[in-house]
Order: structure tokens, then sequence, then C-alpha cells
């Protein structure tokens, strides 16, 4: 027997007529009787007693019933979340980012969205160190990373755009570039300089006022250089969404006039991932990206 089989049954146990269920059915009187009568002959027991007006169940017919209606039930379960998996709607995603994503309101945003288009998908969602994540998505540990480029990346890999924006300089307040109206890059020379994991902003900015820069310790994380900067250890090129996110005592955001080095926050993915799920997410991404 098929599942077909079940169907016609519970149809007729249903409706108590043979020729109600075959409307229902779309199928023709003549043929859904043949396909109970091959039911019963294969289990070797009448299900249903037929009169000129009406059918009922036998004691056997309600016993299968019961049994038939779950078989129903758990094979329609099972077609659905097969078909909700191909499509991405359930699964599971690791997602890698930076700091800097979340500072920018991005990865806020950007997931917010994905768990309320598909809720079915479990995301496991973890800050990762940036020179760290190129190789996690390569080799699978994640699925997903949040970077910030420019970076090198693995030929498996490709990089999607999400957000562009500036740098701003993080002073200690004992600064004395702080009584300066304007800073300019050049007044920078001589100066230590507490790098991020990005460090592309500090040598644009070393590049534009033409002097090689001292550098000081890369510490990780966003806070933790701001935290250095906040201790008087040296000054930093940081993302400009750090000054609406990250304040912290004896710390001054400043632009620098004649400098304007720029980086983009962006998605790394592998080139030919499989995975609906995370396929789902890229899709998002490049539908809505900024």
């Amino acid at each position: 027997m098929e599942i077909r089989h079940f169907r016609y049954f519970l149809s007729v146990a249903q409706h108590g007529h043979f020729t109600r269920a075959a409307e229902q059915l779309g199928i023709a009187p003549p043929t859904l009787s043949r396909q109970i009568q091959d039911m019963e002959n294969e289990l070797g027991v009448r299900l249903f007693q037929r009169n000129q007006r009406a059918v009922r169940l036998t004691a056997a017919g309600e016993a299968l019933r019961v049994e038939a209606l779950q078989a129903v039930r758990q094979f329609d379960a099972a077609q659905l979340g097969a078909q909700r998996a191909g499509r991405g709607d359930v699964g599971h995603i690791e997602l890698g980012y930076v700091a800097s994503a979340a500072y920018s309101g991005l990865l806020q945003q950007q997931v917010t969205h994905f768990g309320q288009s598909c809720p079915g998908v479990q995301l496991n969602i973890r800050e990762v160190g940036m020179m760290a994540s190129p190789e996690l998505v390569r080799d699978g540990l994640l699925d997903l990373a949040y970077v910030r480029m420019p970076m090198e990346l693995p030929e498996e890999l490709n990089a999607i755009t999400l957000l562009e924006e500036g740098f701003v300089l993080a002073l200690p307040s004992s600064s004395r570039l702080n009584e300066l109206p304007q800073i300019n890059a050049a007044r920078l020379a001589g100066e230590t300089f507490i790098l991020p994991e990005q460090i592309s902003g500090t040598l644009a900015v070393a590049a534009q006022g033409g002097f090689t820069p001292h550098l000081g310790p890369q510490p990780g994380s966003l806070v933790a250089v701001v935290a250095l900067v906040s201790l008087g250890q040296g000054i930093a090129v940081v993302p400009e969404s750090m000054v609406r996110r990250v304040s912290l005592p004896q710390v001054n955001y400043r632009p620098i006039e004649d400098c304007q080095p720029r980086s983009c926050l962006a998605l790394l993915h592998r080139r030919f991932e499989k995975a609906p799920a995370v396929q789902r997410y890229i899709e998002m991404l490049a539908a809505h990206r900024h």
C-alpha cells in the first residue's frame, strides 16, 4: 500500500459515502471503490460495511483509521520539513562578526530581519577575531562572518560589501592634539598608534601625512584599543561608528581634516555554498545591502 491508499480510506471514512469522497479526491467513484477493495484484499479484512445509502467502518476499519491518520500526518510533516529545509526556512548557521559590525548597528539590523523572515533557522552568533575569520569560514567552522575590508581572502571565499564608513582619531584627553582647532595628518608624526585589527586606516593616515607611523600594541577588540587610548598609551584611528557607540572616560574623538580614509563592512561566505539556510541569508543581504 501507498500513502495515497490511506488518504482514500480516510476520505471515505470521513464522508461515509464513496461518491462524495471521490468528488473530494478528484477521482471517479469506481476507481475509488477499486482502491478500497485492493486495500481490503491486501489486508485480508473488510474495512467498510456497505449499503445502498452509505458505508460505515468495521471494527478493523476503526482500528486502521487511527493508524492511517497518524501515518498521513507524519508523512505530510516529513514532506513539509524537507521542503522547508530545501528552501532554507529551517537549519542552522554559525555566524561570526567583528565588533565594529555591532557598533555600526548593521549586525543587529540584518540578524533581526533574517530572524523575522526565517524563524526556523537557528543562528549561533559570536564575536570572532577578524584575521581568523577567513580561515574559519573556509574550513566550515563558521558559515558566515562579518569583517572589515580590505583584507586578503582565500580563493574559496567571496565578500559582499555591506556598508562603507570613514575613520576618526581617538585621542586621550591629555593629548596636546586636543588643543588644535583642526588636526591634519602631518601633525600626527611622532605619535604612537594603538592598532585595531584593521590597520588600513592607520596606514592611510600616515601616508597622507608623509611619515612612517610608530606602531604601538594591537590589543584586539576595538574596545580594548580605545581603553588603551583612555590610559594615555597612544592614539588610534578607529571607525567613525565608535563615536556613537563607545564612550570611555578620558577619550576624545576628532576628525582628520585632510585625510578621509574609508573602509567597509562585508560578509564573508564560501563561493559555492550549498546549505539552503546559509544561501537564504546571503540572498537576503545581497537584496538589502546599503
